[in-house]
């Protein structure tokens, strides 16, 4: 029989759920801001400081955003560098991880050594952009991927989950006559699934929010991700002087609202990938941090 909780648990779970629903009011709150004013009208968003319900409903911004084909190829080419990009550090993140998380590797802790040494030191932009150019990167696709293929972060999870299966049922395939590489695609990756879905969501944000890789390594704007596409409409759309080249069929933008906009378009489609993702996301990122 449950026994009735006394007043002070009570009282205690009032505070806990009034402080949890302020945080989340909190989270919530400015993208329910941000969309709401990119589907107002510039005088509403100029005289109220806060909008949640616009009085007045306007797809102008929208219309600014896609007067144009630009900002469809620039949105297909985000998609391609993250789905290309994101395949490709999941193939490269696994092998390495595959191969640190065995206990039998010679000069193991050497490799994690300038694994984690890479996650305190970096060489810097001039020497990363002088590596992308004697490698013949610049101005292709590859210079977003190559350079960030492997994150330490990333693979240190990964390795740590990999390590947490259970070594008998990688003897028992060897012994079956399995090989390395039949152990690693049919045993350890499609148990260490909620890892994989983690880690490939953690490299496709990244792939999709690449800015600073495309204003270094790419001069032709055709070329250009989704971000630097909508950070030139918001320079456009400011007045300020940018580099417009992509940008010739715009016709004036509504000054601010546009911004909401571009926060819209530049969110969304990343965070359509959450829901599908959700159930692997906590135990993944949990498992993989058990132990070292």
């Amino acid at each position: 029989m449950v026994q009735d909780k006394s007043i002070g648990s009570r009282l205690f779970d009032i505070v806990n759920y009034t402080l949890l629903a302020l945080i989340g009011l909190a989270c919530i709150l400015p993208f329910i801001h941000v969309i709401a004013g990119s589907f107002t009208t510039v005088a509403e968003l100029a005289t109220k400081r806060f909008v949640l319900i616009p009085t007045k409903w306007s797809l102008d911004a929208y219309r600014f955003i896609f007067s144009t084909n630009t900002i469809f190829r620039a949105m297909a080419v985000s998609v391609g560098v993250t789905t290309l990009g994101t395949a490709f550090s999941m193939l490269l993140t696994s092998l390495m991880a595959y191969g640190l998380s065995r206990r039998d590797l010679v000069g193991r802790s050497g490799l994690m050594f300038m694994v984690l040494f890479t996650m305190l030191f970096s060489g810097g932009m001039i020497p990363t952009f002088l590596v992308v150019k004697s490698l013949w990167l610049i101005d292709t696709y590859a210079a977003l991927v190559v350079p960030t293929a492997i994150n330490a972060f990333n693979l240190i999870i990964l390795r740590n989950f990999f390590q947490n299966l259970p070594e008998g049922i990688q003897e028992s395939a060897r012994i079956d006559g399995c090989s390395d590489w039949g152990i690693l695609f049919r045993i350890v990756i499609p148990l260490s699934m909620p890892a994989i879905a983690t880690i490939s969501l953690f490299y496709a944000v990244t792939y999709w929010n690449t800015y600073l890789p495309a204003i270094l390594y790419l001069n032709d704007a055709n070329k250009w991700p989704i971000q630097v596409i909508l950070r030139q409409i918001v320079i456009l759309a400011s007045g300020l002087t940018a580099d417009t080249s992509a940008l010739e069929d715009y016709v004036r933008p509504p000054e601010q609202t546009i911004k909401m906009a571009v926060i819209v378009v530049a969110t969304v489609p990343i965070l359509l990938v959450y829901p599908f993702l959700q159930k692997h996301f906590v135990k993944g990122a949990l498992l993989g941090s058990i132990k070292g």
